[in-house]
């Protein structure tokens, strides 16, 4: 196992970690460990692509660390009263739809490029700042007003969605492509 898989691995064994952390009202604890999970994130891309060390099943682990980690905080969070339960569904529903529509472009034998979209990226880091937020209010909750945090959750609520549907229209464009040449 190379160090990048290894950082993956790394990611995903810490996620229970941050829940329990959560559910025991340690915030700080979780704040760190969850700061120390998307570290984990930041190195194993830097250094596969770094020293050529991009692996097969790198390329299936780290996307599996990322969205077990997002999904897992923003369900905990959710429960814990600290993230809107809408907006989990939402980071949810847009990761299944597109989990879903990569298996019927597989199960098609649609060819596709796996290449994220722009706006996905940005929506990834608001979903990830929307958990730091989150986890930042338990502590400086005086200083600001919720309000900015709710404003907060609404945009990364948007891009989630307009996300999504980039992904949804790319698919059906794939879906087209491969039922005209045929």
């Amino acid at each position: 196992m190379n160090i990048p898989n290894f950082l993956s691995v790394l990611r995903i064994v810490l996620v229970p970690v941050i829940i329990i952390f959560l559910l025991q009202e340690m915030y700080l604890e979780a704040l760190v460990t969850f700061g120390i999970a998307g570290l984990t994130d930041v190195l194993d891309g830097v250094i596969a692509r770094a020293f050529n060390r991009q692996t097969t099943v790198g390329a299936f682990i780290d996307p599996l660390a990322d969205k077990l980690l997002l999904s897992s905080m923003y369900i905990t969070l959710a429960i814990i009263g600290l993230i809107p339960s809408w907006l989990t569904v939402l980071v949810i529903s847009r990761d299944f739809i597109i989990t879903l529509g990569i298996l019927v472009l597989y199960m098609m034998s649609v060819k596709y490029e796996m290449k994220p979209a722009f706006i996905s990226k940005v929506t990834t880091v608001l979903q990830i700042a929307t958990i730091l937020f989150a986890l930042l209010y338990q502590f400086i909750g005086h200083l600001i007003s919720y309000k900015w945090v709710e404003i907060f959750f609404w945009i990364t609520a948007a891009f989630t969605i307009a996300s999504g549907f980039t992904y949804i229209t790319k698919g059906i464009k794939y879906l087209n492509r491969a039922s005209s040449t045929t």
